[in-house]
Parts: C-alpha cells; sequence; structure tokens
C-alpha cells in the first residue's frame, strides 16, 4: 500500500473514529490522519493477534482494520486527557 493510500485510509478512519468517539470537534484534518495511521498499525497488530490479517491494502477491511485501531487509541487517548 503506499504513502497516499495510507493517508486516505486514514484520514477517513481517523474521522469516523474520531466521530464515534466524540473527539471531532477537537480534531483537525491532520489529526484524523495521524490518528487513522497509528490506527492501521495498532488495528493490525490487534488483528493479527486475534488470527487474521491486518491492513492489506487499499480496501474496505483495512478500513475497517484501521477504524478499529483508531478508536482503541483515542479510547486510550481519552482516559488520560478527559476530567
Amino acid at each position: 500500500m503506499g504513502l497516499l493510500s495510507w493517508i486516505i485510509i486514514g484520514g477517513i478512519a481517523g474521522w469516523l473514529a474520531s466521530i464515534f468517539t466524540g473527539n471531532d470537534k477537537k480534531m483537525g484534518l491532520g489529526g484524523n490522519i495521524l490518528v487513522g495511521i497509528l490506527g492501521g498499525l495498532i488495528g493490525g497488530f490487534l488483528i493479527n493477534i486475534l488470527g487474521g490479517k491486518g491492513v492489506t491494502g487499499f480496501n474496505l477491511w483495512s478500513l475497517l482494520v484501521s477504524f478499529i485501531g483508531s478508536v482503541v487509541l483515542l479510547a486510550i487517548i481519552n482516559a488520560f486527557t478527559k476530567k
């Protein structure tokens, strides 16, 4: 998967995860992309532990894996930053 694919999938996954976790108003485009890319790495790791395949290319499965990882990442961030 190329750099542009990572940015697109990461941006969409990060944006959807930020809406899901209630962080949408605090995050901009760059934050969504960063969370989505890191979420792809985290989601790929978690899915591999469970015996599945992580991010496989520019497809719906990779978006789902990135979304799951992004939600996990934002939940951890929210646990430390929310009062």
